[in-house]
Order: C-alpha cells, then structure tokens, then sequence
C-alpha cells in the first residue's frame, strides 16, 4: 500500500485540511475532487473492486486520492451492478449531514477507465487504536467487548482472546452512522484513525440496501440508550431528508432505498436505542475482521 500522508479532520465541523502548505475546507475539497486532473500512481491490490490510488491536481494544488471506477466493480448478488460507487457518494451525503466528518469528501466524475467515485485520500493505519485483541476474560478500561474468538498462537495451534473496539465518542458516532446506512461491511480495516481523536470511515459500496444487513464490529454499544447527541442528529437528519439531502440522496439510489434510510432512522428514534445484532442467518461481523 502507497505511505499515506496524514491529514486533520476535513468537516467544516472539525476545521481545514492541509497537505503540501496549502489547505483545504470542504468545498474545496469536493471542487478539487471533481474537476482535478486524476494521475493513477497504484493500485491497492487488497481491495474487493478496481481501487486506484492516484494523484488529483487543480490550480496548482495537489492531493492523493482514492479512484474507484464503476468498470471495475466486482457483481454482487445481492446489490444491483454498477451502483457501488453511488452508494459511496450517498455515504458521503449522509455523513455531511450528520456534521461529523465520518466520511472523506468523495464524488461521482468522470476519469480513468469511465465514471467512477473519487475520494480524498486519508492517512492512517486502519485500525491502529481503535480494534485490539485482549485477554478473553474482560476488556481493558475504555475498551468494549465484540465477541470471543480464537487466533493463532504461533505453534501451530489457536488460543482465545476478546476483540474489542475502543470506547469513544467518534466510534459511537460511527456505530450510529452504520446503523443509518445499514452498513454490510464495516471492517476494522475501514477504520482510520484521524488528528485528534477522530476517526474516519471508508469503504461504504455496500450500504444503503432495502433489506437489513448490518455487519460491523462496533456491536460493544448494542441495546444501550442513544446519546442525546445522537438523537438529535437523527432529527435532523429526518428533517433533510425532505429537502436538500433527500435530493442528493435520490441522485444515487431508488426511491425505496431512500425510504428505507427514512425508515432507519424512524426506527432508532423509535427505540432510542443501539440496534442490536440481527438474529437471522447472516452474521453480525464481517469477514475478515479486520
């Protein structure tokens, strides 16, 4: 994987972004993201679909950013084909929305290899910090428990341990945001850590599905009260999604998947509730964990 450049917060909520002396707000972010000249330097060679790593340059200015063409997307059975790189986009709404800075600015251009989703490239190694393996008896302080499970034990055998996610707000806030986008795959992996505390999420081409398939690791809050913080946002988010935010959404998904988002939300502010794992067939947590 190509070193990453380690970048602040990129929210209007958490401030400017800098990289090469020059900074970035939001909008600028999304200005350079869609009208750029795109330069693919790699490719991660780890990832499900086509994922370019690739250089973005307008005006002088200069960001690494993540290009994932349509061309390139592996068929799903259970999402329609060449929707994936919407979906990241609508991720992307939603997370504006949220005012938490969950997801890098990303949008749908054009560029190599056709229509595709470009997102800014964000330093961090996934996970660091924020998912461990402990001892299987409890977690450590300020960490939640997922599940038990077995990993190697480096002599040919297994040995158990608890995998645990940290206990934070910006986590919670993601395990919130999953919940909304009925998040299929949220990975250790897909999880970086940001400046100050913050994390980001990546990877969200298989959300926004009707049916319900939330797979995460961030189940250590499941059945516990939503924050006040959180159920306002979700208010809010009800509110937009009869204007600006369900427009943008109707841009990249069905009309039933949009009232499905709706529905999502009705459903948390209903409970006032962490959702908690679902019982069916599916599992919980996505494979491979991390």
């Amino acid at each position: 994987m190509p070193p990453r450049e380690r970048v602040p917060p990129l929210s209007a909520a958490h401030g400017p972004v800098g990289d090469l002396g020059s900074a970035l707000d939001t909008s600028a972010a999304e200005e350079l993201l869609s009208r750029g000249e795109i330069t693919v330097e790699g490719r991660l060679t780890d990832a499900s679909n086509a994922t370019l790593y690739c250089r973005v340059e307008l005006d002088g200015v200069s960001r690494a950013c993540v290009w994932k063409p349509v061309a390139g997307e592996r068929p799903l059975w259970d999402f329609p084909d060449g929707t994936l790189a919407g979906r990241e986009v609508a991720t992307y709404a939603l997370s504006e929305a949220t005012g938490w800075g969950i997801v890098p600015p990303t949008v749908l251009r054009e560029g190599p290899y056709g229509t595709g989703m470009c997102q800014l490239w964000i330093d961090g190694e996934p996970a660091e910090g924020l998912v461990d393996l402990q001892d299987p008896a409890a977690p450590e302080p300020g960490w939640k428990p997922v599940a038990q499970v077995a990993v190697e034990d480096g002599k040919g055998g297994h040995r158990p341990a608890l995998l645990v996610h940290l206990d934070s707000e910006p986590m919670r806030r993601i395990a919130v945001f999953d919940a909304v986008v009925n998040n299929a795959d949220r990975k250790g992996g897909h999880l970086l850590p940001g400046a100050d505390g913050h994390v980001y999420g990546i990877d969200h081409g298989i959300c926004l599905h009707t049916d319900d398939k939330l797979r995460t690791l961030l189940w250590g809050w499941a059945g516990e009260e939503l924050p006040e913080e959180a159920v306002e946002t979700l208010r809010r988010l009800r509110t937009d999604l009869g204007g600006a935010l369900g427009a943008a959404l109707t841009a990249h998904l069905t009309a039933d998947e949009v009232d499905a988002v709706g529905a999502r939300i009705e459903a948390l502010l209903r409970d006032g509730k962490h959702p908690l794992p679902s019982q069916g067939r599916r599992p919980a947590v996505p494979w491979p964990l991390i």
